[in-house]
């Protein structure tokens, strides 16, 4: 039996199309819950035609997002009493259908890490990694992503490895690595990028912002400094900034909310679903968000990567300029973003069939 261990609505959406190609395979897997995001679970999951968690690993009723590093030694304490507590039915569920048990886990959360440590020593089975081998180079700078990787790969038996770059960065880890040669993120677009945009009183023409990381609200000279190169962009074509709660609750702390107009627009963020065919309506994106990059990477649409660093390398040098926080080069960016817009490759790629026919040819499914 297949197990997914996951905790974001990002790694829902991303897990979405090889959880579906096991189903087209006759398994029905599991998805066990650990609740690093609760409020958009619902809207997620379906959208994206999946089955509630059969297993929340923080009880439903005591699950909320985790919005600070203080938050983090409670919620850790929580999934694995649920582990310890329950693990004789969890490996009894692993070996139910006679074939090897298998835990998947995804990315570079806290859950990643998490999951596949729960997976090997609790629970005895073996570990997959979805998106595995992204390497920034510094341990500091993603914090905690870059660490959260480094520790998943030595637990994981299978990875399964984006492109050859991060093929090479796995080169000296024990066990099987396998190019998908994209990320699973492709397979996700695919399923969202042609539903209907339903978004009210949205400018002809606009730039996007997502701006959202620890690494960037806990510097407020560099939060501020970027949105005001976006407020003063934004006289020229309207921009949209798409914030959540923790932002918002930022803004009104630096009291930055007097930026914002009806040129520079503040929105609530939307769920992948409506995100995705906003986002291929921008003429250009700027984030801090790895998993936006590679989209954006992968629609050939301009970006702007607002971090010191990034683990993810696609588009990078052709429609994705890494900015590292510097204000200077996203005004570069911004001035000459019409000339680098690149190939659509959304119809190259299936990274998804590569990982589940992998896991049949290893007996999983």
């Amino acid at each position: 039996m297949i197990s997914f261990i996951l905790g974001t609505t990002a790694e829902l959406i991303k897990i979405a199309p090889v959880y579906h190609g096991i189903v087209e395979r006759g398994m029905r897997p599991k998805i066990w819950f650990t609740a690093q995001h609760v409020d958009e679970v619902a809207d997620v999951v379906a959208d994206l035609n999946l089955p509630e968690p059969d297993l929340w690993m923080v009880p439903r009723d005591k699950a909320h997002n985790l919005e600070s590093p203080a938050q983090v030694p409670g919620w850790a304490a929580q999934v694995l009493r649920t582990a310890w507590s329950r693990r004789e039915e969890l490996r009894a569920e692993l070996t139910a259908d006679g074939r090897p048990p298998l835990v998947l886990v995804h990315g570079d959360t806290f859950t990643t890490p998490y999951g596949a440590l729960i997976g090997k020593r609790i629970l005895k089975s073996r570990v997959g990694h979805i998106e595995a081998g992204a390497r920034s180079g510094s341990i500091l700078s993603p914090l905690p992503e870059e660490l959260n990787r480094k520790i998943a790969a030595k637990v994981v038996d299978i990875h399964f490895a984006p492109t050859s770059r991060e093929v090479n960065n796995l080169r000296n880890t024990r066990g099987v690595v396998i190019d998908t040669e994209a990320n699973t993120a492709i397979d996700s677009m695919r399923l969202a990028i042609g539903q209907p945009l339903v978004v009210e009183d949205l400018p002809e023409k606009f730039g996007l912002a997502t701006l959202h990381r620890f690494e960037l609200l806990s510097r407020p000279d560099k939060y501020r400094e970027v949105l005001e190169i976006l407020r003063e962009e934004s006289r020229k074509m309207p921009v949209l900034y798409m914030a959540g709660a923790p932002e918002r609750e930022k803004l009104r702390a630096l009291k930055l909310e007097h930026l914002f107009d009806d040129r520079f627009i503040i929105r609530p963020k939307l769920r992948y679903l409506k995100f995705l065919p906003l986002v291929a309506r921008a003429e250009y994106v700027v984030t801090d968000s790895g998993g936006l990059q590679e989209e954006c990477g992968y629609l050939g649409l301009p970006c702007a990567v607002h971090r010191n660093r990034t683990e993810r390398h696609v588009g990078i040098g052709a429609n994705i300029e890494l900015t590292e926080m510097s204000g200077d080069k996203l005004r570069n960016f911004l001035a000459t973003y019409t000339s680098r817009r690149g190939d659509n490759w959304m119809d190259k790629y299936h990274p998804s069939e590569i990982v589940v026919n992998t896991l049949a040819q290893l007996g999983y499914c």
